[in-house]
């Protein structure tokens, strides 16, 4: 794989090309490419996370002295969860150059999102490694940090169930309860079916396997019944 047209596009030149290409290595490609003496990104995964999560923090403790650690902490998560993540990856062409098994490049979905996320990660520990903190800071500010002015404006770091909750508050003036309707499966393998309702009104039916994800998820449909999205 050629990686100029990723540095060139990027405007920024890896020292060390092998730590590029590892970045950009998933674990299913060497499954099929025994012979390839190639790692895959796992490692530089690991500390591109948390290059990424120091840089944010500093960066969002400096700029909001006022902020509690809560409120803090859901500016963060919004900004390098696996969907910011992809979403930058994707907008950046780091699809075009992922090293992967046959069956992952089919894949366009979730496992593709949660693929790309990964591979930022690991870019950010690849550069962190070939160019240092400074470089890495850079980059994260222009391509992620720039993100937090629209995440605020759109209060998309309010997970589902707390903006459900605002709005509620804001347009009926009550507060939202959920209600466990079902519980099956062993303890080690629970399905919950929670319902919201704002007052007498149920609104909308959310599943997981823990009674948060299920509230989540009745939150997030109860949303767009809503059309509070």
């Amino acid at each position: 794989m050629d990686f100029s047209k990723f540095e060139d596009k990027l405007g920024i030149y890896f020292k060390n090309k092998g730590l590029l290409q590892t970045a950009f290595t998933h674990r299913s490609y060497l499954n099929e490419n025994r012979r390839n003496v190639l790692e895959h990104n796992e490692r530089l995964e690991f500390l591109g996370d948390a290059v990424l999560e120091l840089i944010s923090t500093h960066f969002l403790f400096s700029r909001y002295p006022e902020k509690p650690e809560g409120e803090l902490t859901a500016f963060r998560s919004a900004l390098v969860n696996a969907v910011t993540l992809s979403e930058v990856a994707s907008k950046m062409g780091m699809n075009e150059f992922l090293l992967l098994s046959r069956g992952e490049a089919k894949d366009t979905g979730r496992a593709r999102q949660i693929i790309l996320a990964n591979t930022m990660e690991a870019f950010i520990g690849a550069l962190f490694l070939d160019q240092g903190y400074g470089a890495a800071e850079m980059f994260i500010k222009k391509h992620i940090l720039v993100l937090l002015d629209d995440i605020i404006a759109q209060k998309s770091w309010l997970d589902a169930k707390s903006f459900f909750q605002e709005k509620s508050q804001e347009i009926d003036g009550v507060t939202p309860t959920y209600e466990v309707q079902k519980e099956t499966g062993p303890d080690h393998d629970k399905h919950f079916t929670v319902a919201v309702s704002i007052g007498r009104e149920r609104v909308a039916v959310g599943e997981g396997k823990s009674k948060q994800e299920a509230e989540q998820k009745a939150a997030e449909a109860a949303l767009k019944a809503k059309n509070w999205n």
